[in-house]
């Protein structure tokens, strides 16, 4: 049997934000479509059998749950073919179809195979709520490649779809799709890269990590792993918990935790709670009411530019850690791990000095089957 040798594929962070996308209304309308149960893609999805069921749309106007909702952006080099051409492709968790064909002309090589097989995919562009606004890719070609991701990870006979036309995306030359194979859009011919890697023995399981640098005064970069867990990346021990039973968030990766702001017991934010961890939202989303308690206690006040909680730098001094219990283990969230990275205000509209807590308003009630992100 081959031994398996970890490696860590750097990615870039981008954030993807103008005066018709704020970070808080992106998240807002991302959550809008977890709470109404669009797209599914956590492990109680993987086990469907009734695929027009998983993909029926709500009440909510934007079908899908994308990269493009996202106000934050991966991008991940790859190379494809032999010899391999780097292409820089958007991380997409929550879909299964990966493709090239933005800014960079795909060519064929050695190891290319052409099946002429036309298909199309549909992306949300995660505007405000209500505006429905598709994105939508039509490539000629559904080709299969040699795509090699970190130098150590080959996935030969990759599916691949090769663009005639793309519309709503800039600065990438496509998009790395590493969700389940239920999310393809041709499932019966496309295997995702992670399924791919697996069956040829690559990598041992089919998952997938992501490690996040502290900020050092630019747009955090980090690490994706696939296939185990980079033991450099963490200390102490990965805490296991039950996808949580609760609708909608047992269809997503789906939780269930206590959140507690300081030391008083009874000033518990949310008890028993079923929530969401979502790699592409950006803030820490709780329910309206609870997000209410936690705005009494930092004393903070609502931007109107940003639509963030704003402190004052006594208010911030004063401030106390937030508590998330997930199982038996309880994560503590000390103030400055509550505040946006000052470096970065502007990015989203805000003043270079003020202080932004990351902590924020979802939008709906607690006891809806959704009370944080």
């Amino acid at each position: 049997m081959s031994r398996f040798i970890i490696k860590s594929i750097p990615f870039k962070t981008r954030i993807a934000l103008d005066e018709e996308r704020p970070v808080l209304a992106c998240d807002q309308t991302r959550a809008s479509k977890i709470l109404a149960g669009i797209q599914p893609h956590g492990p109680g999805a993987f086990h469907s059998k009734n695929k027009d069921e998983r993909k029926k749309v709500s009440d909510v106007t934007i079908e899908g749950i994308d990269v493009t909702d996202s106000a934050v952006l991966y991008s991940v080099p790859v190379g494809l073919g032999q010899p391999p051409t780097a292409y820089s492709l958007l991380i997409d968790i929550s879909n299964a179809n990966t493709w090239i064909g933005v800014s960079k002309t795909y060519s064929s090589t050695s190891t290319t195979s052409t099946k002429n097989t036309p298909y199309e995919i549909y992306y949300a562009n995660g505007a405000v709520a209500g505006t429905e606004l598709q994105n939508k890719l039509t490539p000629d070609l559904l080709d299969f490649d040699q795509i090699t991701l970190g130098g150590n990870l080959v996935a030969k006979k990759q599916s691949l779809g090769v663009a005639s036309s793309a519309i709503g995306f800039s600065d990438v030359d496509g998009v790395l799709g590493l969700g389940p194979i239920d999310l393809a859009s041709v499932p019966e011919i496309i295997s995702p890269v992670t399924e791919n890697l697996y069956n040829a023995g690559v990598i041992p399981t089919i998952s997938l990590g992501m490690s996040y640098l502290p900020n050092a005064g630019t747009l955090a970069n980090g690490d994706i792993t696939l296939g185990a867990t980079d033991t450099a990346k963490f200390t102490g021990s990965i805490n296991y918990v039950p996808i949580t039973v609760v609708e909608p968030s047992n269809k997503y990766w789906g939780i269930d935790a206590d959140v507690t702001y300081g030391e008083d017991p009874d000033l518990p934010l949310l008890r028993l709670s079923a929530g969401v961890v979502d790699v592409s939202t950006t803030l820490i989303l709780i329910a309206s009411d609870a997000f209410r308690v936690y705005q009494r206690a930092t004393g903070a006040e609502e931007d109107p530019i940003t639509g963030l909680l704003t402190v004052t730098p006594e208010q911030f001094v004063q401030m106390e850690n937030l508590f998330v219990t997930i199982g038996s283990e309880t994560y503590e969230l000390t103030p400055s791990a509550q505040i946006w990275p000052r470096t970065l205000n502007e990015i989203i509209g805000g003043e270079k000095d003020k202080i932004y807590l990351v902590v924020a308003d979802m939008g709906s009630p607690s006891g809806e089957g959704l009370d944080f992100i």
